[in-house]
């Protein structure tokens, strides 16, 4: 059973950062694409940011700049650091592994909420 733990959401004020953070077992890490995804209230899931088994990286356009995915390869982890976080960028943010740039993989995490507000 594949499983992905997230931790690392909140609430902060806008302008604030947070960190999320991803582990996984080393056959998944090593192997698959690793994303962030989210999911605000009645909109769809969308990429936020996604980095493959080598390091290429792919990043939604309002993103790009503010956040930064990364792989710690001796923690099977997968980073999501975000900065200069705005109301928008509310929501529920999921890990996934097995996918690509143009769609998820069939695995995923829990959720982790983000708020961002004053």
């Amino acid at each position: 059973q594949v499983q992905l733990v997230e931790s690392g959401g909140g609430l902060v004020q806008p302008g604030g950062s947070l960190r999320l953070s991803c582990a996984t077992s080393e056959t998944i890490f090593r192997f698959y694409t690793m994303g962030w995804y989210r999911q605000a209230p009645a909109k769809q899931r969308e990429l936020v940011a996604s980095i493959t088994s080598d390091g290429i990286i792919k990043y939604e356009d309002s993103v790009k700049g503010r956040f930064t995915i990364s792989r710690d390869n001796a923690k099977n982890t997968v980073a999501l650091q975000m900065n200069s976080l705005k109301p928008e960028d509310t929501a529920v943010y999921y890990c996934n592994a097995g996918g690509s740039f143009v769609r998820p993989g069939d695995f995923w995490g829990q959720g982790t909420q983000v708020t961002v507000s004053s």
